[in-house]
């Protein structure tokens, strides 16, 4: 379909977007919707809470390790083969986890089922940016981001009803008829597109950062399991993780065509904006976890209770989404970025001092607000990113960010579980279980404070009357929504 100057949407683009909207709900809700199944699965597979954090961590690598393959898969085969074939895959996998009988084998699907989910949300925006068009992108954007902002909230909620009506194996399974339908509509309803030649895959690259990142987050999360930094389990993967990722820096240095375009960093603004990402992505996956374990552990709330106490985290980002742009707009998005974190270690200083009886108001109050300060935070961060490159780097940049906000998840989830567990070890009373989330919290507050820095250099570093220019648009809508 040709862009054109106007601005009305025809009713074709919107039976378009409501078709790829369904393939994003699945697997944006996928990354919130186990979070309160976690005490339920690491005792029903008899698992530590180190070790079954790994069905959230996979899921969140095995979503980053196919990003950056998305553009290339796009050209090479179809987005409408790729779209179709990421759902089926997302499926199959969904299927796969609902009847895993071991931590190990639930574990293993989720990296199948997060194979496939990981480019559902980039190749649908690349559809909707096709059919749309850059004039029009905003206005459809503005519609398909809300289930984004939404999964927060309906994720716990969805995941607590399941699991206080069904087994929890049902959590997985009602994704299988609506991939199913999912598969249908886009095979009847999604155009073909051309999107240039594919070029060479950089097969060495793809297999470093696949082996790399898993393995550093691999013996972070040993810790939890050996009691030490030191033991030869930490160690190695740690150290082997840290070689491939050099490795592939080096390889990404000087390949023509690399995976990722690490030749970004040297701009500035770009590499402060992509610290404040990963350490912003950190902080929220990270904690995800956590108030889910204390409302069920400490305070012995239903898991349905637990969904719904979570939703204000959710509503606090839902509510500030619309204002971020408009901030940015008027006072960068440097100074928006720094404002947004310090709300998120403000309203993450009280969860250090949660005790057994803490009033359950006040936290959720506590995380609405933390909400907010994410929601400030993470938009107009990416929005400086790109509007700091060339219009020719966009294409490396959006999947780039993507990761390092997948990566960042991961490896706080890992840190933050380990914390957990370490600090949990020996307690003999619900007052020292609690203390032991306190601990975890001043963690994820200590990573929201980290990226306090990166977001001073883009406060001082951007320019105060730089446009929004149309790029800059473009870039804004396909940026992949957050939590997704």
């Amino acid at each position: 379909m040709n862009q054109d100057s106007t601005t009305r949407i025809e009713p074709y683009v919107w039976k378009v977007v409501g078709v790829v909207i369904l393939g994003m709900i699945m697997s944006i809700l996928d990354t919130t919707i186990v979070n309160v199944a976690l005490d339920t699965l690491a005792k029903d597979l008899h698992s530590t809470i180190s070790d079954i954090q790994w069905v959230a961590t996979g899921y969140l690598l095995s979503l980053a390790a196919v990003i950056p393959l998305t553009g290339w898969a796009a050209r090479k085969f179809g987005a409408k083969n790729v779209y179709i074939w990421s759902i089926v895959l997302f499926t199959i996998g969904s299927a796969l986890c609902g009847i895993a009988d071991s931590s190990t084998s639930l574990i293993a699907f989720r990296v199948l089922q997060g194979i496939g989910g990981g480019m559902i949300m980039p190749i649908a925006q690349m559809i909707m940016a096709e059919v749309a068009g850059p004039k029009r992108m905003g206005k459809v954007m503005s519609i398909t981001v809300m289930p984004a902002m939404l999964a927060p909230i309906l994720g716990p909620v969805v995941g607590g009803l399941i699991l206080q009506n069904f087994h929890w194996s049902w959590i997985f399974f009602v994704n299988v008829p609506v991939g199913v339908i999912a598969v249908i509509l886009a095979m009847k309803m999604l155009p073909h597109s051309k999107l240039g030649e594919a070029g060479k895959l950089d097969v060495t690259g793809l297999v470093l950062m696949v082996l790399g990142i898993p393995a550093l987050v691999f013996g972070i999360s040993e810790v939890g399991t050996t009691g030490t930094f030191n033991a030869p389990e930490v160690i190695w993967p740690a150290v082997a993780g840290l070689a491939l990722i050099c490795a592939f820096v080096w390889h990404a240095m000087r390949a023509d065509r690399p995976l990722l375009d690490v030749k970004l960093y040297s701009n500035r603004i770009f590499s402060a904006a992509s610290l404040t990402t990963f350490a912003l992505g950190a902080a929220l996956f990270g904690a995800m976890i956590l108030m889910p374990l204390y409302y069920q552990q400490v305070r012995g709330e239903s898991v349905i209770a637990t969904g719904l106490l979570l939703g204000p985290q959710g509503i606090g980002m839902v509510l500030v989404g619309p204002f971020a742009p408009r901030l940015t707009e008027r006072f960068g998005g440097g100074k928006v970025a720094t404002v947004g974190v310090l709300i998120l270690c403000l309203s993450s200083l009280p969860y250090v001092f949660i005790g057994v009886d803490t009033s359950i108001a006040f936290l959720s109050l506590m995380l609405l607000i933390r909400g907010a300060g994410i929601g400030l935070a993470f938009m107009p961060t990416m929005t400086v990113a790109y509007a700091s490159l060339k219009k020719e780097q966009l294409s490396d940049a959006t999947p780039q960010m993507n990761v390092i906000q997948r990566v960042g998840g991961a490896i706080g989830t890992a840190v933050l579980a380990v914390v957990l567990q370490r600090a949990g070890e020996g307690a003999t009373s619900m007052t020292q279980a609690a203390d032991a989330f306190g601990t975890a919290y001043l963690w994820a507050l200590g990573i929201g404070l980290l990226a306090l820095i990166p977001c001073v250099v883009l406060w001082r570093a951007e320019k105060p009357e730089e446009p929004n220019t149309e790029e800059m648009k473009i870039a804004e809508a396909e940026i992949e929504p957050l939590g997704t």
